[in-house]
């Protein structure tokens, strides 16, 4: 009996043993995982075409090179491209999941959800706000493109600033390719360079540049006394019960969704974003909203930073709730800021909902960037009107309270020059996106920099690197009130 009983204790154990040495390694995400990818690369080539104006050769040279295994080549593949209806199909009958997107005027690409066909493509949102008056050619900088050749300041020296301009361009890594970069002193644009196939025309993708214009709007909107700080979203949060009152989300304020500091559970930082994350609804037809306010609370808010797209897009959607119907909020972003400080090159896509995705995909050029960027080195003020508050400038680039004990290294949907840094200005802030997308404000040197990447790979082009290299130009004792 005892013997029984030991050989069935030393079964248990081995059992146990076996459990215990068991992982979940499947993959129980590759189809989303296959949908997105093949949703990344409908994206990417539809606005590659339709909306930078490449060529098919240069998109597959550079936006696909974000791609480990795009579908087929320039010269042909399991793809269709409607030229004339500006469609891009990705993948076939006999290879799902196809992945389609459409181009709208005014938005830009907008994806459909898996197997969705193009008979739906006229439902699909579209922007029509009549273009701004007058040949931007004929309307000087900055609210048009016309420049005034102009001597470079004496304090600045030109083989510096041309030194600078190299460094951006000539990388050491083939993954870090600059498309433009310019930089505007004073107000005046007093270096911009293209790579070949660029000019000052060419829109491509801001990437999460575009949560610092989203967040601008909402201050423009908290200016107004429409939206405040430290109230609730007041969204309703998913799933819905039959009660909300003991939601603990209901205390998640728009001060903490812009710090990146909700509280929710995080899953684009968690390896997600392109398989369960905000890369279904950028890349796989699925709702932006939903997904944002489909998250549990796992800290309390504005104690712990996590860099999350969701977060971004609740402030969004709280954005669109205050706003109150389709109409004012689709014209919002022109009417209150893009057509004001003359970005007439810039407009944001949206999901197939017609909401927008400014997390991510806003498209625009180069000098338009500058002049948002301007804007903040103005402190708010645009040809003498304000059209931000000095407050709102101060909050976005005033570091969250949760990265206080990591750095200091974000505010308001900007990124600033974190605690170890001393190399550079500390009232530097920036904007950051995706594959290099940056637009820098330098307000002690009366600077903003903005810099166009098409990078891949590793991505380790330094933002703050690129601001020490330009600052060399200047004197070491420059300050703003010098003249």
């Amino acid at each position: 009996m005892r013997k029984n009983l030991i050989l069935f204790t030393l079964f248990v154990l081995a059992i146990n043993i076996t459990f215990s040495q068991q992982e979940e390694t499947y993959d129980y995400y590759s189809p989303n995982r296959k949908t997105i990818q093949r949703g990344v690369q409908a994206v990417l080539c539809c606005n590659g075409l339709f909306t930078s104006n490449r060529t098919l050769e240069q998109v597959y040279n550079q936006e696909l090179k974000y791609l480990k295994e795009p579908i087929g080549t320039a010269k042909g593949g399991d793809y269709y491209i409607d030229w004339d209806g500006k469609t891009v199909t990705i993948g076939s009958e006999e290879n799902f999941p196809i992945m389609r997107a459409a181009y709208r005027e005014g938005i830009g690409c907008i994806i459909l959800a898996p197997n969705q066909d193009f008979k739906i493509v006229n439902e699909l949102p579209i922007q029509k706000l009549s273009s701004l008056s007058g040949d931007p050619a004929n309307i000087p900088w900055p609210q048009g493109d016309l420049i005034k050749k102009q001597k470079l300041p004496k304090y600045i020296n030109p083989s510096l600033l041309t030194e600078a301009s190299n460094w951006s361009f000539e990388r050491d890594n083939p993954e870090q390719q600059t498309l433009s970069l310019l930089v505007v002193h004073k107000g005046e644009i007093i270096h911009e360079r293209y790579a070949d196939g660029v000019d000052i025309s060419t829109k491509t993708r801001t990437w999460s540049t575009a949560k610092s214009i989203a967040a601008t709007l909402i201050g423009i909107l908290v200016d107004q006394e429409k939206m405040e700080l430290d109230n609730p979203l007041g969204i309703e949060w998913l799933p819905k019960e039959q009660t909300e009152k003991n939601d603990p989300r209901a205390d998640i304020t728009l001060r903490h969704v812009l710090n990146m500091s909700s509280g929710l559970y995080t899953v684009d930082s968690r390896g997600m974003e392109y398989a369960t994350g905000s890369g279904l609804a950028y890349w796989a037809g699925a709702s932006s909203v939903n997904g944002a306010r489909n998250r549990g609370l796992i800290r309390k808010p504005g104690t712990y930073w996590d860099y999350e797209n969701y977060d971004t897009l609740l402030a969004v959607l709280a954005m669109k709730n205050t706003l109150g119907d389709t109409k004012t909020y689709s014209e919002f972003p022109r009417k209150a800021l893009f057509d004001k400080i003359g970005m007439r090159n810039t407009f944001v896509s949206t999901d197939r909902f017609g909401d927008f995705i400014f997390s991510s995909q806003v498209y625009t050029n180069a000098r338009d960037l500058a002049r948002f960027g301007m804007l903040y080195q103005q402190n708010g003020l645009w040809n003498g009107e304000r059209l931000l508050s000095e407050e709102w400038v101060d909050f976005v680039r005033t570091p969250a309270p949760s990265t206080a004990n990591r750095g200091n290294f974000y505010g308001g949907q900007w990124w600033l020059v974190p605690d170890d840094r001393n190399d550079i200005p500390k009232d530097a802030y920036a904007t950051a996106g995706n594959r290099g997308q940056y637009v820098i404000v330098v307000p002690s040197h009366d600077l903003v920099i903005v810099r166009r990447g098409l990078d891949y790979g590793k991505q380790g082009f330094d933002r703050w690197n690129l601001t020490r290299e330009v600052l060399k130009a200047f004197p070491k004792d420059y300050t703003s009130t010098k003249k």
